[in-house]
């Protein structure tokens, strides 16, 4: 089956839906359509579906910029998160346009058409389809869903019970009354161990290394008053949006600024929740705050579970599975009939799919990331990626405005083709994930992701303020995007590099 659209998104989680949405706002009349491998919209919130899964940045920043999130909770859970993409989706009128169960495998541009073509798998054994557009759009995010990150441990075939990793969570799974241990110190093991510890026998989250932790309330103050003043609900909403950007913004530039004194801070506040309940060597990591994500819990649940004796921490070295549990290098066995590897996701752009320009093959980690939107020497292709260190959301939106933004330029200029084009020189060693964050997954993905700028466009600042004036406010034109159009079918393109185009802007 072949198929035409004028703009192709691959991916139905909240940076496809943004982009969808973001070119309904601009208008143009453009086809599109969205492919999704999945049976339901909503990417990583359709994914992961075990115990307490939720946000794990406040919702007036995880929200989309352009429909506002009315709820009061800090924090949300994740079955509401994908109902509010669905919402928005169907609010934008983009629901019809995505087409389930379909997995591409191989993305091809030619230059001579200036078109992609895309092929696509049908996962429920379908013919295969063909895909061709003028643009393509991957909002797949950077987790492979097929395949989590697992590290093997020794003896794990003698282990008598269950081993689970978050990401392929069994729906029949049953843990009443079970001995679990969670391996792992990030969100997710942080957010199983209040969700499981009520039906457990007891719960146990095994770490190397412990991770910074804040406790925030489970609804907003300030938004519950000025809701309970009845204030405009777009008001309270601004208002928490932009107070939560300042923030996050903030409060991380304090942390790499004075890391020592900032890590007081942190510790003391967890002293403080804990009583001295728990011992703080469990919540001392040995880096700086910001070094790793911030993980964040509402009301202070996990500190809850810990002092009722209901979970514990244990920070240590794996040295074997047993049969009845792990042996820890101190010598300590840790009894368990369930094992969760809370271990971290395995990294890849472009949902894993080939992509190749005139028949060469794209090596994304070979190539710098345009205002970290466009590909060195990839046309006609945008990446909506979103933040590492503030919400994913504020990035994405700000990607997929200026992917609908550049469309409308290259529609009005009468071209099909435009290209960031960069040079060696442009290109740094460490990738855009950047090298002052040791979190495991930053380091596996240096060597999938794009690399990082040496200079301007091509830097990844990973600052909203910064994003938003380079990619909202400042013109399209500039020295490095190159834009072509096709004089007739077949015919050779007529290529202008930005400078050149900009008097038609």
């Amino acid at each position: 089956m072949d198929q035409h659209v004028d703009v192709l998104i691959i991916g139905a989680g909240i940076s496809g839906i943004s982009a969808a949405c973001h070119l309904e706002r601009e208008g143009g009349g453009r086809s599109y359509a969205i492919l999704e491998r999945r049976e339901r919209l909503g990417g990583t919130w359709d994914l992961f579906r075990y115990p307490g899964i939720r946000s794990d940045s406040d919702m007036y920043t995880f929200g989309f910029g352009f429909r506002a999130w009315h709820g009061t909770k800090i924090l949300a859970a994740g079955g509401d998160i994908r109902e509010y993409v669905q919402d928005t989706a169907a609010a934008h009128g983009v629901t019809d346009q995505i087409r389930y169960g379909r997995r591409v495998v191989r993305s091809d541009f030619d230059s001579a058409s200036n078109l992609w073509t895309v092929r696509v798998e049908r996962e429920d054994g379908s013919p295969d389809e063909v895909w061709t557009a003028g643009f393509v759009v991957m909002a797949t995010g950077y987790y492979d869903y097929d395949e989590a990150y697992r590290p093997a441990f020794p003896g794990e075939e003698d282990f008598a019970g269950q081993v689970v990793h978050p990401q392929f969570w069994p729906e029949d799974l049953d843990y009443a009354g079970k001995r679990v241990v969670v391996i792992g110190s990030g969100a997710t093991a942080i957010t199983l161990l209040p969700a499981m510890a009520d039906e457990t026998a007891h719960v146990t989250m095994l770490q190397r290394s412990p991770t910074y932790i804040l406790a925030l309330p489970e609804d907003d103050p300030i938004a519950t008053a000025m809701r309970a003043l009845r204030l405009p609900a777009s008001l309270v909403h601004r208002f928490g949006r932009a107070r939560n950007i300042f923030l996050q913004r903030f409060s991380y530039d304090m942390c790499r600024r004075y890391p020592r004194a900032m890590r007081r801070v942190l510790l003391r506040l967890v002293r403080l929740q804990t009583g001295g309940a728990v011992d703080m060597k469990h919540f001392t990591p040995s880096y700086n705050p910001w070094d790793q994500r911030l993980c964040i819990i509402p009301r202070a649940d996990l500190f809850r579970v810990l002092k009722k004796g209901q979970a514990s921490i244990v920070t240590d070295h794996i040295e074997r599975f047993t049969e009845k549990g792990i042996r820890l290098k101190s010598g300590e066995e840790l009894p368990a009939d369930l094992v969760i590897t809370a271990t971290g996701l395995k990294i890849q752009l472009g949902g894993g799919g080939v992509m190749a320009v005139d028949g060469e093959e794209v090596r994304p980690h070979e190539r710098s990331f345009y205002k970290g939107v466009l590909l060195d020497g990839v046309p006609n292709m945008s990446f909506i990626v979103g933040y590492t260190n503030a919400s994913w959301t504020l990035k994405a939106d700000l990607a997929a405005d200026y992917t609908a933004k550049l469309l409308a330029r290259m529609k009005r200029g009468g071209y099909d083709r435009v290209t960031a084009v960069g040079t060696d020189g442009d290109r740094a060693a460490n990738s855009i994930l950047g090298d002052s964050m040791t979190s495991g997954y930053i380091a596996r993905g240096n060597e999938v992701m794009p690399r990082q700028g040496t200079r301007d466009p091509w830097m990844i600042h990973n600052n909203y303020y910064v994003d938003r004036k380079a990619l909202s406010r400042a013109p399209i034109d500039d020295a490095v995007l190159e834009f072509a159009r096709t004089a007739a079918p077949g015919g050779k393109a007529e290529e202008k590099a930005g400078e050149a185009a900009a008097s038609a802007a």
